[in-house]
């Protein structure tokens, strides 16, 4: 995917009204990789917010995309506590699939988060898994209850596209208290 593609999928609304806030935001990207959703995301901050991107492998580099300054953080994002607290947001892109205990999992989440700071997702719109690939598959349909059990009752699909592996769509979709 390129970075344009990561961008459209993530363009809606709520994100663009992000970027004329007063202040500068803070938000990590659990699950890193590349950085691809991470630089897509910082199209949406003001300038001078920071974005942290946790990987095990990260191959996100230090720097500033489009006024954000890009944070990369050697973790194991699922079983270690990580260094944050009242964030303004999360991002998921491609790595809520690797949670085996999601419900534990989201509770862990918001000691990171300012309260009713959103969760945003890219995932791929299946329950069904593929061994070694996407272990523990979130559909749309399925993540809606799993996120008003935990306490974000506002979800909102913002795009999905075809996946370049065809296994089934990539969505986009944003929760809020």
């Amino acid at each position: 995917m390129r970075l344009s593609e990561a961008i459209d999928l993530l363009d809606s609304p709520q994100l663009r009204d992000l970027k004329p806030a007063a202040a500068p935001l803070r938000w990590a990207d659990l699950g890193c990789g590349s950085g691809l959703f991470t630089e897509a995301l910082a199209q949406f901050l003001p300038r001078d917010s920071k974005i942290y991107g946790v990987d095990l492998r990260p191959t996100l580099y230090s720097e500033v995309v489009n006024g954000v300054a890009l944070f990369p953080i050697k973790a194991d994002f699922i079983n270690i506590p990580l260094p944050f607290s009242d964030l303004d947001g999360i991002l998921m892109a491609n790595s809520f699939h690797y949670v085996d205990d999601k419900p534990a999992f989201l509770e862990k989440l918001k000691s990171y988060l300012k309260p009713g700071a959103p969760l945003l997702f890219v995932e791929y719109d299946s329950d069904r898994p593929v061994p070694t690939w996407v272990p523990w598959p979130v559909s749309f349909a399925s993540l809606q209850p799993l996120l008003a059990k935990a306490g974000w009752v506002n979800v909102q699909k913002l795009a999905e596209r075809p996946s370049a592996f065809g296994h089934s769509n990539l969505y986009a979709a944003l929760a809020t208290v």
